[in-house]
């Protein structure tokens, strides 16, 4: 996998289709490899026309680790959030959407329809707000404004993210990231059990480093009520989410959409904190139709 320096430190990245096609590129989300963007989705949308950017985000896979910098705790953030403080963190989104602008530069690409899921969403709504003159279209994929009035997560989904395999031995961390998948994914597209291990599998021999997430949910928390920035983005925008999402309510996607203005809003029911086989066909429309729809325009 090629790699290179963006924004001052090392990115993993792949890239798919023709060099001389439209870019677009696709941020993860929390604690989340380039991989669990579906290859199936990834080849949809290069047989949409597009040249498909998908990396590791800092801190996670095969991209630059901040080992031994350590997160202020959970409880302490929150309470210092509460009351109107920044906590003083590692790195914030801000910090991680110049990675992928970083990125954009090391390609030598100028502008790019810009794709973020869950954090990752967050991450570009930042890149969208802050680098409008690089993107060409903006998509969002289950991801909310950080409003603290919003809907929480299911505490069943909250604890099984954050929770840690009870040993680094393979299969108990290939047990833990499918009752992870289950417990988070759509209720209506149940994966079939030998892709979910496959893939969990997969992920887990690629990269394990349980550190990074730790860091990744500090710059979540320390970026606080994202709705005053959304209000400043000019770019195309389409929201996309799950009415059965037990992470991040589709209260949180609608939000989004409701702060930027123009912004287009999709939701599917049975769909939840997933990318499932079964919606790629679809997903991959919306978000090629949306794309080619705001070069159009």
């Amino acid at each position: 996998m090629p790699k290179t320096t963006a924004n001052g430190i090392e990115i993993h990245y792949e890239e798919h289709g023709k060099p001389e096609d439209p870019a677009m590129l696709l941020i993860m989300g929390f604690g989340a490899q380039l991989t669990l963007w579906p290859d199936e989705l990834v080849d949809e949308l290069v047989g949409h026309g597009f040249r498909v950017i998908r990396y590791d985000n800092r801190d996670i896979g095969l991209s630059q680790k901040f080992d031994g910098v350590k997160a202020p705790g959970l409880v302490k953030m929150t309470l210092m959030s509460k009351i109107g403080l920044t906590p003083r963190v590692p790195y914030t989104l801000a910090d991680m959407a110049a990675d992928g602008i970083g990125l954009l530069d090391a390609l030598g690409i100028d502008r790019a329809h810009i794709v973020g899921a869950s954090m990752g969403g967050m991450i570009a709504q930042h890149v969208a707000a802050k680098y409008p003159d690089r993107c060409l279209s903006f998509t969002q994929v289950f991801s909310t404004t950080g409003n603290p009035k919003l809907p929480p997560a299911k505490k069943e989904a909250l604890q099984a993210l954050v929770t840690r395999p009870k040993s680094d031995a393979e299969e108990e961390l290939v047990s833990h990231g499918i009752m992870l998948a289950r417990t988070i994914g759509s209720p209506g597209y149940p994966s079939p059990e030998e892709r979910l291990r496959e893939r969990t599998l997969t992920s887990v021999r690629r990269s394990f480093y349980p550190e990074g997430p730790t860091r990744h949910l500090s710059a979540i928390v320390a970026d606080g009520d994202r709705s005053s920035m959304l209000g400043d983005i000019s770019v195309p925008t389409l929201v996309l989410h799950g009415e059965d999402d037990p992470l991040v309510p589709c209260e949180g996607g609608k939000h989004t959409a409701e702060c930027i203005p123009n912004a287009k809003l999709k939701t599917i029911p049975g769909w939840g904190h997933d990318l499932p086989l079964e919606l790629v066909d679809e997903l991959a429309g919306e978000i090629a139709s949306h794309a080619r729809g705001s070069v159009a325009a």
